[in-house]
């Protein structure tokens, strides 16, 4: 069985379904299970952390607990998935985490790329592109949390970890499997950087790290990983998607952004969270749950999505930490409202805001279903009593994804439901 452990619910999401996609069957579990838990059968099984943006120590501790529980789960291969534009800051977490698995499973070299293609992410000559940009010159350069300023992986990564990191350039990789094996063998660098720009590069990589104790990376490489795997076609199952729906959008991404306009656009019930004007979660919630009450129509959207401008304005007033954790509490409240109105399709947008949704609902895993979106997919959780989840990382998804997710189906009913 391949094991995954990722640094965020909605990158735990792409993974999975790329792996899916390729043919394994897949559980998702959100945080590391207890270790009594026993995985039912599938042939991979990704753990969600929420191990991107606290601080190292606690991001490496969590994730070697995750390690502990798939090594005991019969996981023959390890998988540390990070965002695919590398966000981090200087000091991690993605050096020092992976630099923790790979002591952990006595990993002599460990091969990494954050290339994912079908996401416009790629990796040549050691820099990350996001679509024709570099990443340094894409929206990622004035990302609120983790602006990113430098599109050198190799420099970006070396930062990070005090052990050499190489380049496995796009000439090698495109040598073929006998000479990037050769390569990687006498590589005197600890990490190295994998040039790949479409899904035949990360194919090959995955052939040639098949017997490898730990790889890491964006989806891209976890389906190269898959593809030999798999049974090239994405499992049977059945998946019911009626029943109503509702959108909570926490993400400030460029492309939620856009994706919360067209909902607008459309004339969607749309209710605005304001921190400032209500700092309190709780009233802030209630507030939200109380016009939910009285709004009418389909897929009713609950937002905290704003521009830059305005984010720069909350953040002044209260403080990065201080709104983050005032949202994410509202929105977990909000959705627990939700599900004991009658809602059974809850779509989130934005890596925390699926997080704090998760955890408020105490949501443990699920089966992982058919994509709305390319490494969109919907979670059918393992207690029937939870609604369906669609986790949308902030920068996935066309500019209608929301709006088609939440599309009612011809029977279900209309808002308000009844508490």
């Amino acid at each position: 069985m391949l094991g995954v452990i990722a640094d965020d619910v909605t990158g735990a999401t792409d993974v999975a379904v790329s792996l899916r996609r390729n043919g394994l069957r897949t559980l998702l579990y959100f945080g590391t299970p207890p270790p009594e838990t026993e995985p039912p059968a599938a042939e991979a099984v990704v753990v969600a952390l929420r191990s991107r943006m606290i601080p190292a120590a606690a991001a490496v501790t969590d994730s070697l607990r995750a390690l502990g529980w798939l090594r005991g789960h019969r996981v023959r291969q390890v998988y540390f998935k990070y965002c695919s534009t590398f966000d981090s800051t200087a000091e991690g977490n993605i050096g020092p985490v992976l630099a923790a698995l790979a002591t952990a499973l006595d990993a002599r070299t460990v091969v990494t790329t954050p290339s994912s293609p079908q996401h416009g992410r790629t990796q040549y000559r050691g820099h990350l592109f996001v679509g024709d940009e570099l990443l340094a010159d894409s929206p990622m350069r004035d990302h609120p949390l983790t602006p990113m300023r430098d599109s050198n992986l190799v420099r970006l990564l070396q930062a990070q970890v005090p052990e050499p990191v190489g380049l496995l350039g796009h000439d090698t990789v495109r040598a073929g499997g006998a000479a990037l094996r050769r390569a990687i063998r006498q590589a005197t660098a600890h990490y190295l950087l994998a040039d790949a720009t479409t899904e035949e590069d990360l194919r090959v990589l995955g052939r040639v790290l098949a017997e490898d104790p730990l790889v890491a990376g964006a989806a891209g490489l976890a389906g190269g990983l898959a593809a030999p795997l798999g049974r090239g076609h994405p499992p049977e199952d059945e998946f019911d998607l009626g029943g109503p729906a509702a959108v909570l959008s926490g993400s400030c991404s460029a492309r939620t952004l856009e994706q919360v306009g067209e909902l607008l656009r459309l004339g969607r019930p749309a209710h605005r969270l304001d921190p400032i004007a209500q700092p309190d979660p709780e009233t802030l919630a209630a507030q939200a749950l109380d016009w939910f009450d009285t709004t009418t129509g389909h897929g009713p959207l609950i937002y905290s999505t704003m521009s830059p401008a305005e984010l720069r304005h909350t953040q002044d007033a209260l403080g990065v930490e201080g709104s983050a954790r005032i949202l994410e509490r509202a929105t977990g409240l909000i959705a627990v409202g939700l599900a004991r109105r009658g809602i059974r399709r809850l779509i989130t947008a934005g890596g925390e805001t699926s997080g704090a949704v998760v955890a408020a609902l105490g949501v443990r895993g699920g089966a992982i279903g058919p994509e709305a979106a390319p490494g969109v997919p919907w979670i059918r959780p393992v207690d029937p009593a939870h609604p369906l989840l669609l986790l949308k990382s902030g920068n996935f998804g066309a500019p209608d994804l929301l709006a088609t997710a939440s599309t009612p189906h011809r029977t279900d009913p209309p808002c308000p439901l009844a508490p």
